[in-house]
């Protein structure tokens, strides 16, 4: 999951990467960091813990430069201490750098104990301190071509903003599974983030998506240069229109939020109910509920309430914070509940321990009936690209049938969106990567291998 951004010939470089981080916090809650180049050197700042929280007025004026990068973390491996975070920084042989990347890279045990043999030291467990030593590493006269040769070693989703004392090189993978957009300050800089919703906030124009395979290099003084590293195989992850994603984001030309409106009404299409009221779970749940009740004909409520306070359980990393924060961030509205029968829609269901809750809470509420409606197909497969679906023991649609799945988490029913409907909402212009429904593993690999995604 995870966010980076890239800021580049602005006046306040660390002000935009730290207004932008704010605006993408959904995406990555254990720690967050920020390093500016001025043209002579690299200053870098990270801590556990939240953007507002890690960063004070003073801290962002002593990063000075026009170039910044920056992260918010979200990981299932690797520890939770401060040398996980990133940006991930470096002194070798050509200078100075600093990188910040989202995705997973598949291929990562085998370059670590390729590198460990040839004398690496590994200070953290993530998968971007591969990236940074095959670039120090590499053989190559420049900058630039140490970072092709690198991307020729690994494999799998990634995003990566590699900044230098004088530079920025912002690159995507081949796949695209994992979005990165180009947009274009008001005092004339640059920035490339993870989604769109981070222009909004600073004020910046959208330019276009950077395309799978591409990497774009800033260079003071020079317009923005595009270079087709890879041929593109378009496969971007469905997980982002479905849950990840803010919904006034734009990600690959698709408004986030219009496309969960079509997945509501496609699911009540496959999945009709005779129900008083539909209720989302708040808030990745709103647009699909909306275009379910729709789809129905019946009144949609706001019938349960989030604390806005509380973090998003799905990316919490213990299952015991997962159980708490449930309780903690929901709530029901009684007197809409009451003697009335429901359907409740949420964006997924993963491992059941939320929707049973969920469900339990409407009942406790006056509920007379409970249906639940997932607005997505069942999750059966782990991901390699950066989801977390650790195995699939913990996934419950991979080990239960539907009406087991029902009896389980206590709903009088329980339906899912089709794969074919999910494609039908997010358009068969392209072909989406769907590992976590249909286990197919593109980039390579099988079902039974591992998602850590520690980026």
């Amino acid at each position: 999951m995870c966010a980076i951004v890239g800021v580049f010939g602005a006046k306040k470089a660390s002000t935009v990467a730290y207004y932008s981080l704010f605006a993408m916090q959904h995406r990555g809650q254990e720690a967050t960091g920020i390093s500016v180049a001025n043209g002579e050197r690299i200053s870098i700042y990270k801590k556990k813990g939240m953007v507002a929280d890690v960063f004070s007025q003073p801290t962002l004026d002593s990063l000075d430069g026009k170039c910044a990068v920056g992260h918010n973390r979200y990981s299932t491996a690797g520890s939770e201490s401060a040398d996980d975070s990133q940006p991930v920084f470096a002194k070798y042989k050509l200078g100075e750098m600093s990188i910040v990347h989202n995705g997973n890279l598949v291929n990562k045990q085998k370059v670590r104990d390729e590198l460990i043999d040839k004398g690496a030291i590994f200070q953290t467990d993530m998968d971007t301190e591969n990236i940074i030593h095959l670039i120090a590493k590499s053989q190559e006269a420049s900058l630039v071509d140490r970072i092709k040769d690198m991307l020729t070693k690994i494999e799998g989703a990634y995003c990566l903003a590699i900044q230098s004392r004088s530079k920025m090189f912002v690159i995507r993978d081949r796949f695209g599974i994992r979005p990165l957009s180009l947009g274009k300050l008001k005092d004339g800089g640059w920035i490339v983030s993870s989604e769109t919703c981070a222009f909004d906030l600073v004020g910046a124009e959208f330019v276009r998506d950077v395309n799978p395979g591409e990497m774009i290099i800033f260079e003071e003084g020079k317009e923005p240069k595009s270079e087709q590293i890879f041929k593109a195989d378009y496969h971007p992850c469905a997980f982002e229109y479905i849950y990840f994603s803010r919904p006034d984001s734009t990600i690959d030309g698709k408004n986030v939020y219009e496309t969960r409106l079509k997945m509501g009404k496609r699911l009540a299409k496959e999945t009709p109910v005779d129900v008083d009221l539909v209720l989302p779970v708040p808030d990745s749940g709103v647009a699909a509920a909306k275009g379910y009740a729709d789809g129905l004909g019946v009144p949609f409520e706001m019938g349960i309430v989030r604390n806005h306070y509380v973090g998003r359980t799905f990316i919490e990393p213990t299952q015991e914070i997962r159980d708490l924060k449930v309780k903690l961030k929901l709530s029901p509205v009684k007197h809409l509940i009451k003697g009335k029968k429901v359907a409740i829609i949420d964006d997924s269901l993963v491992r059941g321990t939320t929707s049973r809750q969920i469900v339990k809470m409407l009942l406790d509420a006056g509920a007379k009936e409970v249906h639940m409606r997932i607005a997505a197909p069942e999750i059966k497969y782990p991901c390699r690209y950066g989801i977390d679906t650790p195995t699939q023991a913990e996934l419950i649609s991979a080990n239960f049938s539907l009406d087991e799945i029902a009896k389980k988490i206590g709903a009088t029913s329980l339906g899912f969106l089709s794969i074919e409907g999910l494609k039908e909402s997010l358009g068969n212009n392209r072909t989406y990567s769907l590992v976590s429904f249909d286990g197919n593993y593109f980039a390579g690999g099988n079902a039974d291998s591992p998602s850590c995604s520690d980026c």
